[in-house]
């Protein structure tokens, strides 16, 4: 009976290690949407409308101008208006690349901040991910080995997070020494893509847990909601087990 119960746990264990960990592991999984991005995305293609439409990209920028504002001062808002007003295409667009490049700063620096909560810092590090991605046509236009290294960081500083695994199994460590060369290098690069002359964001008015208590409570709905498949693999697996343990211990018995 020992060596049955022995060889169903080694199965759990090798199913819980290969299946959902190598599926979710190192993904972003869901970034929840980075709204400055995409705001950005949408306000381009608006100016890059014949001709530009400065008034749409205007009332698109107001929904995200209290965001900017409250984490980041009232001058890169004031900036891109007043851009908007002048009718200063190229000058609207630039403004808003460097507000990302803020963004993606303010991001990593919460990280490191609150390095040891894994499930806000790797959703935290997702958002900067996509944040970038909004920016990464521009960084292509200009250097695509640079582009290839920045993701490359990207991916670095991600697995520099470490895993706490899923019931233990699959846990690797996190390694903040190396979470902040990868910031270092992209930050540095992304200062020097888009010509910012500080990174300075102005002042955090809030702490990471709390800015980012809403994504947390998605987080854990989103592993509690059983209406998506994925989070029944674990349970099913582990009943298969069980009942397997079970129907075998009875079968055993009738002998």
């Amino acid at each position: 009976m020992k060596r049955v119960l022995l060889f169903f746990s080694l199965v759990l264990i090798f199913i819980l290690n290969t299946t959902p960990l190598n599926a979710y592991a190192y993904s972003y999984g869901d970034p929840n949407e980075e709204k400055v991005a995409e705001v950005y995305k949408q306000m381009k293609e608006k100016l890059n409308e014949n001709p530009p439409n400065f008034d749409e990209a205007k009332t698109i920028f107001e929904t995200v101008k209290e965001e900017i504002d409250m984490h980041m001062g009232s001058e890169p808002s004031e900036a891109v208006l007043k851009a908007l007003e002048e009718k200063e295409k190229e000058t609207v667009i630039e403004d808003m690349e460097k507000i990302l490049v803020l963004n993606i700063a303010r991001r990593f620096e919460n990280i490191e901040k609150n390095f040891n909560e894994y499930d806000t810092s790797k959703r935290l590090l997702a958002k900067a991910f996509a944040t970038y991605e909004a920016l990464s046509p521009v960084v292509q236009a200009k250097d695509t080995a640079v582009d290839k290294q920045m993701k490359e960081e990207f991916d670095r500083a991600l697995q520099s997070l470490g895993n706490p695994g899923l019931f233990g199994v699959g846990k690797k460590e996190s390694n903040i020494d190396e979470f902040k060369k990868s910031k270092e290098a992209i930050l540095t690069t992304l200062q020097k893509q888009f010509e910012l002359k500080s990174l300075e964001v102005g002042h955090f008015t809030e702490s990471a847990t709390e800015s980012e208590a809403k994504f947390e409570a998605a987080a854990k709905k989103e592993w509690t909601d059983l209406s998506k498949m994925k989070n029944w693999i674990p349970i099913i697996v582990l009943v298969l087990v069980i009942a397997g343990v079970v129907v075998y211990a009875l079968a055993k018995k009738k002998k």
